[in-house]
């Protein structure tokens, strides 16, 4: 069991976490990145990606934040393979204990844990996981350009994908387990609204459909949840959106959390209930949920970081020097 210290403690290492140590290791702070579960965040399991200024080719997901990864070690970020099981976020140094017994301490910390998104959980499903199936219309409707899509779902993120995937497929089916949405009528007004939008009603999905070879997702096969009565619907995409898990749960009454679980911080900033403890990427932002964004606020979170360790260190050598 081993104590690492830093002024810089940042958890996750997704475009968020490997941005903001960056930042905070080009400032001289010297920060830990713990990587947690999922070392690279969601990119880590996205095959082409096609949106992320500065490559005119298809990228990798994987090769993206592998490059992230060796240019925060190149300026001097600390990488340390931990699962991360107790917080204590009641004092400076902030102290986080990995499953092994080891400690972080950090005079600053950055929450960078993400989210997830929810899935139907079937195997069919898993087993074409970027082969037809996404959970993110705005990082995989591009690909479908002129292709016929379906979304799963009734909530106002199923409706926003349906419409948003109207810029690329003349024919989107939103499909739908009861016969009501459970979207905002302003949304549900727009979608209605949209001669490209046709809505299956109290209908869920059985099966991920695979044309074989390279063919990827051909249909959705279909029941009734009225009647039981199985149906195929042909597709050429399949978008998945029942919502996200934000990885807050180790946080849960430490740190202040919105409605939806959310880590809340202050409007323009990444600074969360307790000073000192800042939140960047998806473990913050329900709306937008893209790498690009992630990566911004990871910046706003390591200046943000930055600016507190000033003041309190000035703060601090007034106090000396008054003694």
């Amino acid at each position: 069991m081993t104590t690492h210290s830093t002024r810089m403690l940042i958890l996750g290492s997704g475009p968020a976490g490997l941005s903001a140590a960056i930042y905070g290791a080009r400032a001289g702070m010297e920060p830990i990145v713990v990587q947690g579960i999922q070392p690279g965040g969601q990119l880590m399991t996205t095959t082409d990606v096609e949106n992320y200024p500065g490559f005119r080719e298809v990228i990798q997901g994987p090769w993206l934040m592998g490059e992230m990864q060796a240019q925060a070690e190149h300026v001097g970020t600390r990488l340390m393979y931990d699962t991360i099981v107790e917080v204590d976020l009641s004092r400076r140094p902030f102290r986080l204990i990995g499953d092994g017994g080891d400690v972080y301490e950090g005079e600053t910390l950055v929450i960078a844990t993400g989210a997830q998104a929810k899935w139907l959980g079937l195997d069919s499903e898993e087993a074409l996981k970027g082969k037809g199936v996404s959970a993110c219309a705005t990082c995989d409707g591009f690909f479908y350009r002129g292709k016929k899509v379906a979304v799963i779902g009734g909530g106002n993120t199923a409706v926003e994908e349906a419409l948003y995937l109207t810029n690329h497929s003349p024919d989107v089916t939103l499909i739908h387990r009861r016969d009501t949405l459970r979207a905002e009528k302003i949304l549900q007004a727009r979608l209605h609204a949209n001669e490209r939008i046709s809505v299956l009603w109290n209908k869920e999905v059985e099966r991920f459909v695979d044309g074989g070879g390279t063919a990827g997702l051909v249909a959705l096969e279909l029941r009734d949840t009225l009647t039981g009565e199985l149906s195929t619907l042909d597709v050429d995409g399949g978008f998945v959106a029942i919502g996200h898990h934000p990885a807050t749960e180790l946080f849960r009454g430490h740190v202040a959390l919105d409605d939806d679980g959310y880590i809340a911080v202050e409007t323009g900033s990444t600074r969360t209930s307790i000073p000192g403890v800042f939140a960047c990427g998806d473990v913050m932002d329900k709306v937008y949920r893209q790498a690009i964004t992630a990566a911004g606020t990871g910046c706003m979170a390591a200046l943000d970081a930055e600016r507190f360790l000033a003041e309190a260190e000035f703060v601090e050598e007034q106090a000396q020097a008054a003694e």
